[in-house]
C-alpha cells in the first residue's frame, strides 16, 4: 500500500511566500524516505556496490596474497570513483529527483498542495533541499568507504604497465631501476620509434622473445651488447617517466577532496534535473528513461565528435562534457576522453564555458520545472 504525505501547512509563515519552510521542506523529505525501494536502491548503489567490491577484495587478499593485490590503493580509487559512482551515482540521483518531481501529481495528491493555500513555487523548490539532504550525504558515506579502503589497504609498490615498481622514484632512480630490471621493461613498458634498432633477446613469462626497436617491427640485427640493452631500456624508462609519476600507491588526499566535489556535484545535477524534468512532462518512467539513455548513450557519443557548425549547441546541451572537462585530472576518463592528456579527444571547451554550462543546467532545469508546477492545472 502506498503511504502518501499529509500537505504541507504551515500557519507560522506567510501563506503567499515563495520561499519554502522547513515544514515543507521535511515534509518533503519524510514522503521520499518512506519509498523504501528508491531508497534500497539509493543506498546499494551509492554505499553497497563500492563496500561489496572493496570486501571482496580484501578478502580474497587474506586469503591469497600472492594472487590477489591489495583491496585499496590508488588505481582502485580511480576506478571505483570514475567509472562506477560517478554514473551510477548520477543515475540514483536523477532517480529520487524524477521521483520527487512526480509523485504528487502520479499519486492525486496536487490538487491538495495547491488548495493549503501555498506558494507553488515555494512547493517546487522545497523538493530541491528536501532531496539533497538524502542524497548528499549517501554519496559521502559511500565515497568515505573507499578512500579509508584505499589509504589503509593500499599496497607497497605500484604496478605500471604489467610490472612492479617502487614508488616516489625521481628520474634517474627511474631509469636505475630500468637498467636493473630490463625483461621488466621490455616485456611490459610501451617505447616509441626513436628507440635504438639494436635486438634484445628478453624472456617474457615462460619464453623468450626478440625485441628491435619499436616492440614488433621483426626487424633481425646482431645482438645488443650489455651497454647497448642498458642504454635502450634507460631510454625507454625516459619515456615512461611522466606517466608513471602520476601514479600513487594511496590516492593523495587533494585529489580526494576535489573527486568528493566531483561527485556530490554530479549527484547535484541529476536530482535537479530529474526534478525538473518529470515536473515538466508530469511522468517518472519516462524522464528517467530518457536521462539514462542520454548519460550512457548520447554524452560519450557527441563529446567526443565535433559537428561542424552546431559545436556550440553540442556545448550547451550536454553537461556531461562539461564536467569531463572540470574532472579531476588524475582520474580516468568518465566518457573516454577525459584523463591526463586526453583532454584533446572530447570537444574542446574551456573550463569557464564549462562551469557556465552546469551552472545554465542547474538554474534552466529549476525554471523550466518550477514555471510548470506554477501553470498546470489543478
Amino acid at each position: 500500500m502506498t503511504m502518501t504525505a499529509a500537505p504541507d501547512v504551515d500557519v507560522t509563515d506567510h501563506r503567499g511566500s515563495w520561499i519554502p519552510t522547513w515544514a515543507m521542506i521535511s515534509t518533503r523529505i519524510m514522503e521520499l524516505r518512506r519509498r523504501r525501494a528508491l531508497m534500497i536502491a539509493l543506498i546499494a548503489v551509492n554505499i553497497g556496490l563500492p563496500s561489496l567490491f572493496l570486501l571482496i577484495r580484501l578478502i580474497a587478499h587474506a586469503v591469497d596474497p600472492k594472487s590477489y593485490g591489495p583491496a585499496g590503493g590508488y588505481t582502485i580509487f580511480t576506478i571505483l570513483t570514475a567509472g562506477v559512482m560517478f554514473t551510477f551515482g548520477y543515475i540514483v540521483a536523477a532517480t529520487l529527483g524524477a521521483t520527487a518531481g512526480s509523485v504528487d501529481l502520479q499519486e492525486g495528491m496536487f490538487r491538495h498542495l495547491v488548495v493549503t493555500g501555498r506558494s507553488r513555487l515555494a512547493l517546487y523548490l522545497a523538493r530541491i533541499p528536501a532531496g539533497l539532504a538524502i542524497v548528499v550525504p549517501m554519496v559521502l558515506a559511500g565515497f568515505a568507504i573507499v578512500c579509508a579502503v584505499c589509504v589503509f589497504a593500499a599496497p607497497t609498490k605500484i604496478n605500471y604497465q604489467g610490472a612492479t615498481i617502487p614508488s616516489g622514484l625521481n628520474e634517474q632512480q627511474f631509469k636505475a631501476w630500468a637498467v636493473e630490471h630490463p625483461n621488466q621493461v621490455l616485456c611490459n613498458f610501451n617505447f616509441g620509434a626513436n628507440i635504438p634498432s639494436v635486438l634484445v633477446t628478453a624472456k617474457c613469462g615462460n619464453h623468450g622473445f626478440s625485441v628491435t626497436g619499436p616492440r614488433g617491427s621483426g626487424v633481425t640485427v646482431k645482438k645488443a651488447t650489455p651497454a647497448q640493452i642498458d642504454a635502450t631500456v634507460a631510454k625507454i624508462a625516459q619515456q615512461n617517466f611522466v606517466a608513471y609519476e602520476q601514479l600513487f600507491l594511496a590516492p593523495p588526499f587533494s585529489l580526494m577532496v576535489t573527486t568528493l566535489g566531483w561527485l556530490e556535484l554530479e549527484a547535484v545535477i541529476g536530482l535537479v534535473v530529474g526534478l525538473g524534468f518529470s515536473s515538466l512532462i508530469g511522468q517518472r518512467t519516462i524522464a528517467v528513461i530518457t536521462m539514462i539513455v542520454v548519460e550512457l548513450i548520447l554524452t560519450p557519443v557527441f563529446s567526443r565528435n565535433v559537428i561542424p557548425h552546431v559545436v556550440n549547441l553540442q556545448r550547451i546541451l550536454i553537461v556531461g562534457l562539461a564536467m569531463a572537462h572540470i574532472e579531476p585530472a588524475r582520474l580516468p576518463s568518465t566518457i573516454g576522453g577525459n584523463g591526463p592528456g586526453n583532454v584533446r579527444m572530447l570537444v574542446p571547451e574551456s573550463i569557464t564555458v564549462a562551469w557556465i554550462v552546469i551552472v545554465g543546467w542547474l538554474v534552466g532545469w529549476t525554471a523550466l520545472g518550477a514555471w510548470r508546477m506554477m501553470t498546470r492545472d489543478v
